[in-house]
């Protein structure tokens, strides 16, 4: 015989119960109501104020509350609010169907879970999302007119809530940069990957942070960069040791201890080998195997696009002091460049190998940033900007327009631009050398050299003129 389906709640205790959730449901609408009365009304909605209508409506002079992340944010509320109220009347039905209740009994922890999971947790969840609304202030917000604080109602993580909030300066002082207050820096795709950030976001204050960096770098790469500062601490690997001493770690391979490798496919650097079709990456191959590393840039090549440091520096003897290298690798270019006394930067992701963390352990500097990001140096600084291996032909116009003019920027006058071995299909070259040559610097070398039946390599050193208005 089939066996009966199991009754929620024992008969003696029917009537109790469903008064019990007739009286939850009423009280869920009475603090639904009163809620939203209250916030309104403290806002002046139920007011004749007219900079309310003209807020709403759209006129100049309102701006910073975002309506549209406030309508969402309700929503969000009264969806939760009516999948508890469906759950509840769900099993009001199921108990008056029951005709077998006295046979049965619901154990007391059942019940308690049933209470917790399906009713006090989704209450209490809606009950925190009402709280959290910020309405417009129709005073504005200390001496400005802003309205309220920029994206705050587009999430829910309260510590994102707590990061974006400005920070208001001690005693009313104006700070060192002349503000009254700090305004943390989020990117602006970070609420479109709203979900993926609350997730990076969520952690106990003062605990260890999860080992959720590919998050990090998630976020990152697909416009929310800046990602937002957390409150946790970092994990280091269980086996850390204290790295080589500067004579050993530039062309020696670091300790794999050194490294987490919880988040990579390969668990050493011996598994990083280009010999390793699993090694989980494709850009630079061999970088980690520092035999073929260092005859880079060093030892004479039959391709007339590659070029040599020690003539690059004999551009400009004495002169090349500082500059940055943006590409994809383990910071060789940067070590070949220490031994003649300049000091490289070199922008690092960590794209399916611990990139940043090799340069860091060989005793260089990794500048961990997208194509994304406005570069954190100021105007006319670098000696030099070498390039190789990340911005190739696969890459949008109007976005390297972007990036070599943020180049030119830092670049200082007699500054040198290294583009080294930049590809592109043959259909797309007079495209791409447009973009080089459009700043008008003077051509030290120029080169090109077929990759392939339908590509072709682009090698180049241009000097910046001194443009002195």
């Amino acid at each position: 015989m089939m066996s009966r389906p199991r009754p929620i709640v024992p008969k003696g205790k029917l009537g109790k119960t469903m008064g019990c959730l007739q009286l939850v449901l009423g009280v869920l609408v009475i603090i639904v109501s009163t809620l939203s009365l209250f916030r309104f009304y403290s806002a002046g909605f139920l007011s004749n104020n007219g900079d309310i209508c003209r807020h709403f409506y759209g006129m100049k002079d309102v701006s910073g509350f975002d309506i549209n992340a406030l309508s969402a944010r309700v929503g969000e509320v009264l969806d939760k609010m009516a999948n508890l109220q469906e759950k509840l009347e769900s099993v009001v039905r199921q108990m008056e169907k029951n005709k077998d209740l006295a046979k049965t009994n619901i154990p007391r922890s059942e019940y308690k879970k049933f209470l917790e999971e399906e009713v006090i947790q989704p209450l209490y969840s809606a009950h925190i999302g009402l709280r959290q609304i910020r309405l417009p202030k129709v005073e504005g917000i200390r001496n400005s007119t802003l309205k309220e604080e920029p994206l705050i109602n587009s999430f829910v993580v309260e510590e994102i809530r707590k990061y974006i909030t400005p920070k208001e300066n001690k005693n009313g002082n104006v700070n060192i940069y002349g503000m009254e207050r700090v305004y943390n820096t989020i990117g602006h795709s970070c609420v479109l990957l709203k979900k993926e950030l609350e997730e990076y976001m969520d952690y106990d204050i003062g605990s260890y942070c999860k080992d959720d960096w590919p998050l990090a770098q998630k976020l990152m790469i697909n416009g929310c960069d800046p990602v937002p500062r957390r409150r946790c601490l970092t994990r280091a690997s269980k086996l850390y040791k204290k790295p080589y001493p500067i004579n050993e770690s530039l062309w020696k391979l670091p300790d794999g201890g050194n490294v987490r490798w919880a988040n990579y496919k390969c668990r050493n650097f011996e598994c990083l080998s280009s010999k390793n079709p699993k090694r989980g990456f494709s850009k630079c191959t061999g970088c980690f195997e520092m035999d073929k590393e260092k005859l880079k840039w060093v030892g004479n090549s039959t391709l007339p696009v590659d070029v040599l440091i020690k003539d690059v520096l004999a551009i400009k003897p004495g002169e090349i002091r500082i500059g940055l290298d943006f590409g994809i690798g383990t910071g060789t270019f940067a070590a070949r460049m220490r031994e003649q006394n300049v000091t490289i930067v070199s922008t690092a992701l960590n794209l399916g190998a611990p990139f940043s963390e090799t340069i860091a352990l060989r005793g260089l500097v990794p500048l961990y940033m997208t194509l994304n990001q406005r570069l954190p140096f100021f105007d006319n600084t670098l000696d030099l900007i070498h390039t190789t291996g990340f911005m190739d032909g696969w890459i949008d116009l109007q976005l390297m327009d972007f990036i070599l003019f943020d180049w030119d920027r830092v670049l200082r006058p007699g500054g040198l631009l290294w583009v080294d071995r930049f590809f592109c299909s043959r259909k797309d070259l007079d495209d791409y050398m447009y973009m080089f040559l459009q700043f008008r610097y003077k051509k030290h070398k120029w080169a090109l050299s077929p990759k392939s039946k339908d590509e072709v390599f682009l090698s180049a050193v241009l000097e910046k003129p001194p443009r002195s208005l």
